[in-house]
């Protein structure tokens, strides 16, 4: 099968790496022309929780010059109509595309291309991009896993196998049955730790150390989980471990333990580097919309207050307009909340 990652980011660039290590002919494909030229001229160099360095396929747009079978999408969302209307252009006639993006994007996947042809996947590590062909691996390496499925019961099985066995060379693969559970599950994450982390300039860890950040952390949960009940959505369990039972709470006691779970159920993630702070330390425009944005348009729908994921929202688009930078600051404007 031709086989493309499209959006050879600091996510992409890993997988491509991993997924080529293992024997299978993968294109990367960026518009950063950098980027691209530091991999074909060096390779992928994986820094971090792992060190290796993979001589990768990596081409631009403009130099894709055939059909694929299986496109891993991980571009931003901020584009993304045009972005898969312009996948279809190199996709083949019975070709599919898993999109790995943040946020809920399979129905905009499925628009353009089809229920049947559409596949999601979560991505339960994290990565940072370092510099031109070199990225960070943010996770412990046994945390490495991916959340898969499909978008229609009508969806060809085989290309969910051979979606899995690709995956495979990586992490652990779970095929989620419940899959837009399974997205709300990264939702909530993302939402969580990446929208705080970002308001406040830091990594996952020192966002979940702090207990004023993990207060606002705690209360996105919170309202994620709630608004997921209202819209009669099952959260999936991440790696494991049910993520309602752990962190939702009722009583003070149970408000309590959740505030201390935090900490420790980010551990293996703590020196993770949210994806919007890399855009806003870039000055791009960060996909909080795609990702606290989705839980507050939720939240309106199903008449759910979200205040906290709301402020994130505020906050990012004030730093992306120059009234703000990231940084502990911010913290004080979810006072009161």
């Amino acid at each position: 099968m031709n086989i493309a990652i499209y959006g050879a980011g600091s996510l992409g660039t890993i997988l491509g790496a991993y997924l080529t290590g293992d024997g299978k002919e993968i294109d990367l494909i960026s518009r950063n022309t950098s980027h691209i030229e530091a991999l074909n001229t060096t390779g992928a160099r994986i820094t971090g929780t792992v060190d290796m360095t993979v001589p990768v396929n990596a081409i631009l747009p403009s130099e894709i010059s055939k059909k694929y079978d299986i496109i891993f999408l991980l571009t931003k969302t901020t584009d993304n109509e045009t972005t898969i209307r312009g996948c279809v252009s190199f996709l083949a006639d019975d070709g599919v595309i898993c999109t790995m993006q943040n946020g809920l994007p399979e129905m905009q996947v499925a628009e353009v291309i089809g229920e049947e042809r559409t596949f999601g996947c979560t991505i339960e590590w994290g990565a940072t991009m370092l510099g031109n062909g070199v990225c960070e691996l943010t996770s412990e390496p046994d945390s490495i896993t991916f959340g898969l499925g499909s978008f229609s019961n009508k969806t060809d099985s085989n290309k969910l196998s051979a979606i899995k066995e690709i995956l495979e060379s990586m992490g652990r693969v779970n095929i989620e049955e419940n899959f837009i559970g399974a997205r709300w599950s990264k939702l909530l994450i993302n939402s969580s730790f990446s929208g705080i982390s970002t308001v406040m300039g830091c990594t996952f860890g020192e966002a979940a150390e702090n207990k004023s950040s993990r207060l606002c952390i705690q209360r996105i949960i919170k309202e994620c989980i709630d608004v997921a009940k209202s819209a009669g959505i099952k959260i999936e369990p991440v790696q494991g471990k049910d993520i309602c039972r752990l962190l939702d709470y009722k009583t003070k006691i149970k408000e309590l333990v959740s505030f201390l779970i935090i900490p420790v159920a980010i551990r293996k993630h703590r020196l993770l580097k949210a994806s919007m702070l890399q855009d806003l330390e870039k000055s791009r425009k960060s996909e909080v919309d795609g990702i606290n944005g989705a839980v507050c348009r939720y939240g309106k729908k199903y008449s759910v207050p979200t205040p906290y994921n709301d402020m994130v929202v505020e906050v990012i688009h004030d730093v992306e307009s120059g009234r703000t930078t990231p940084g502990f600051h911010n913290l004080s404007r979810f006072k009161g909340l």
